[in-house]
């Protein structure tokens, strides 16, 4: 890799905008906020991130795992069982998103009220 090279997620080809979008997606900011939980096997996962479909949940922690942010551990027990959890990356971002999350929720007055004053002005 280039020693000179800065990622610049606003720079078209940027890799780290591949990763922005692997993270902040549908599917994987709920993928990380949950396994910041704890570790999961892959249905208690998808019980976890309510309606994801098995093959989104699946691409969506391949790409995670791609880029460094999920840990995928096969156990070698009959049947076999294949756990997920967080790298270290992985929780630093997790715990990010996590914290968006909350501010997110805790103000859901305020966005219902913006919703509401521009749905009867649109």
């Amino acid at each position: 890799m280039d020693e000179d090279f800065a990622a610049s997620v606003f720079e078209r080809n940027c890799a780290s905008r591949g990763v922005l979008t692997d993270i902040t997606g549908r599917w994987g900011s709920l993928a990380l906020a949950a396994l910041h939980e704890g570790a999961f096997r892959f249905n208690a996962l998808r019980r976890r991130v309510d309606g994801v479909s098995e093959k989104m949940l699946a691409q969506t922690l391949q790409a995670l795992e791609r880029d460094g942010l999920v840990r995928r551990e096969v156990q070698a027990t009959i049947p076999p069982r294949v756990e997920y959890s967080l790298t270290d990356l992985g929780e630093r971002v997790a715990a990010k998103m996590k914290e968006l999350i909350v501010l997110v929720e805790g103000e859901m007055d305020q966005v219902r009220a913006a919703q509401e004053t521009y749905d009867r002005a649109h």
